[in-house]
């Protein structure tokens, strides 16, 4: 058995893992608890969307099984960017399962290590996929680069809001500041990071999840004035950003170029 075939066989393994698991520590729940049930735990986390904003994990698990049957067909075992990525894959994999056992533990400082982990394999996944303006089949974009846009874009997300985990738990005095207003800042800080990256990437997909996050906060906190209305700014120039950037691409010269299957 070869390098590729082992790779690919990690990958198919890795996914099918890293689904299982989510699924055993909801239906268990594992300590008794779910991951709802311990984000509805702080109601001064502005920065959680609400509940249903959640429902995301589906559309990006049905991602990830395309992408492992993409990358496990014989065509693919020496596409130089599924070799790229290689390993990178297997360590989000494990990163997302130690995240969930950590937080459903409510190690949030521990799981806030783990989070990180999966957010910087998801961006080194992320930037080898595109290194040199590849050009790639239809299938490989919808099956390999929309699904870890996606990935990658709540991640983020949620990357922000395990600091806030840390932070509450810990009962952080917001030097001075109401918690309230440190949402505010985050929601702004972090549009600020997803519009650059959109932009500069031209991705509309990552930009969709932020602003799908950005809009189950307003959800969730339709009454506080200050958050709806920043969250929802922050929202629009996040999405423009993408908008823009795409427009630009198409009057200027595309950085990428798609083959037919």
């Amino acid at each position: 058995m070869n390098r590729d075939v082992i790779r690919q066989f990690v990958n198919i393994v890795a996914v099918s893992g890293t689904i299982a698991w989510n699924s055993i520590t909801q239906v268990l729940p594992l300590n008794n608890q779910t991951s709802a049930d311990i984000a509805n735990r702080f109601s001064d986390n502005y920065f959680l969307p609400a509940n249903y904003v959640f429902s995301i994990w589906g559309i990006i698990y049905i991602g990830l099984i395309a992408f492992a049957v993409y990358q496990a067909l014989p065509s693919q075992r020496e596409n130089p960017r599924m070799r790229t990525i290689g390993y990178w894959f297997a360590l989000s994999s494990l990163a997302n399962c130690l995240w969930l056992l950590l937080f459903h533990y409510n190690q949030f400082a521990l799981s806030t290590v783990a989070m990180i982990v999966l957010l910087v394999s998801l961006i080194v996944i992320y930037r080898r996929l595109r290194e040199g303006s590849p050009q790639i089949s239809t299938a490989e974009r919808w099956a390999v680069w929309i699904p870890f846009s996606i990935y990658l874009g709540w991640i983020t997300v949620a990357t922000v809001a395990n600091v806030t985990y840390v932070l509450l738990d810990a009962r952080w005095d917001g030097l001075g500041l109401s918690y309230q207003t440190w949402g505010v800042i985050m929601l702004v800080v972090a549009a600020l990071i997803a519009a650059a990256f959109a932009f500069v990437n031209r991705d509309l997909a990552y930009a969709a999840v932020i602003v799908w996050a950005y809009v189950g906060i307003i959800a969730r906190f339709p009454d506080l004035q200050a958050i709806v209305i920043v969250a929802a700014i922050m929202a629009a120039l996040v999405g423009l950003a993408a908008l823009i950037s795409l427009f630009m691409s198409r009057s200027g010269q595309e950085p990428l170029v798609v083959q037919r299957a």
